[in-house]
């Protein structure tokens, strides 16, 4: 008799202590097998509320059920279709709540693989953080830090305040700041953070995730100029394009250099020929004054004894006039 009373009591503490039982008839299922969900509630007749969440923590199934006169329940909750991005492989949770006890729940992970063989290992989620920003930026610029969330895959909604609880950034002179409340969401799973760097230095971004109780960590560093490389760029460009003009420049002045190098060539040719034509002239007017000596030469020996001839008769004339008179 005490040990029936005894009994009652450890069944009465026991209903007190867990309200809600929820069981699954396997941990590993594959593609056509269906999920059992079972269990027992504290009192008969309750409305039992069961769901499945997929990796991504999105309701995949909504059942609502009321327990028997015993407590007990149980619900097929879905007959696993082929692998979809619907319905991908990984870790699901079947989540049972009960309504009249003040919402109390209870979770069970299971698994979506290829075979439903048991594994020794532990059904564990998988939760990746990725973390991207640029290699190098610029001081008092600002630029954008993403971060994407994924569990067993798929894109994680939810919250980033809640997400990334625990994210910050390590400054270049040891000073962390938190980012918790600055991230945006940009897509399911994907945010982003606007950082305006102060000083030079290495920031390091360290980003948090929690999700559905898994915790996943992600790095990323950013080195910070006082300039940035784009500047930089800019910079070289312009001083290649000063460059190029100074070169057509200098190919301008080669090309005029060279033409001054072949007039000049020209000129001297010209004036060597000229003097060579002036030493011609020169010489022909040497050999006509030559000739000129020469016929003048001719002439006074030739005018000489005309003259003289002349001159006689001019004498006897003048006799002959004489003796007349």
């Amino acid at each position: 008799m005490l040990f029936v009373v005894m009994s009652g009591l450890l069944s009465q503490a026991y209903a007190i202590l867990a309200p809600l039982e929820l069981y699954t008839d396997s941990q590993v299922y594959s593609e056509g097998q269906p999920l059992l969900a079972y269990g027992k509630t504290a009192l008969s007749n309750e409305t039992i509320i069961l769901r499945l969440f997929a990796p991504d923590g999105t309701i995949k199934q909504f059942n609502q059920i009321t327990s028997d006169r015993n407590g007990d329940f149980n619900q097929i909750l879905i007959r696993w279709p082929n692998a979809t991005t619907n319905y991908p492989y990984g870790t699901y949770s079947v989540e049972a709540i009960d309504q009249k006890e003040q919402g109390f729940s209870q979770k069970v992970d299971v698994a979506f693989a290829s075979s439903s063989s048991l594994i020794s290992a532990p059904i564990k989620r998988t939760v990746i953080i990725s973390v991207y920003a640029p290699q190098t930026a610029a001081v008092n610029q600002t630029f954008r830090v993403f971060v994407q969330i994924t569990s067993d895959g798929l894109l994680v909604p939810g919250d980033p305040s809640k997400l990334l609880a625990g994210s910050h950034v390590h400054l270049p002179n040891g000073n962390v700041t938190i980012l918790t409340n600055s991230f945006t969401t940009l897509h399911q799973g994907l945010y982003y953070v606007d950082f305006t760097p102060t000083q030079e230095g290495t920031y390091v971004f360290h980003m948090t995730a929690l999700s559905q109780g898994t915790e996943s960590n992600g790095s990323v560093a950013t080195l910070v100029l006082k300039q940035s490389i784009e500047g930089i760029s800019d910079q070289i460009i312009r001083l290649n394009s000063v460059l190029d003009t100074t070169s057509n420049e200098l190919d301008k002045m080669k090309a005029e250099v060279q033409g001054f190098g072949y007039v000049l060539n020209t000129s001297q040719n010209s004036i060597a020929q000229a003097n060579e034509n002036m030493n011609k002239s020169v010489t022909s007017m040497s050999t006509s004054v030559q000739n000129l000596e020469a016929a003048s030469g001719q002439f006074n020996s030739l005018f000489l004894p005309v003259v003289a001839l002349i001159a006689v008769i001019i004498a006897l004339q003048i006799t002959i006039l004489a003796r007349r008179r």
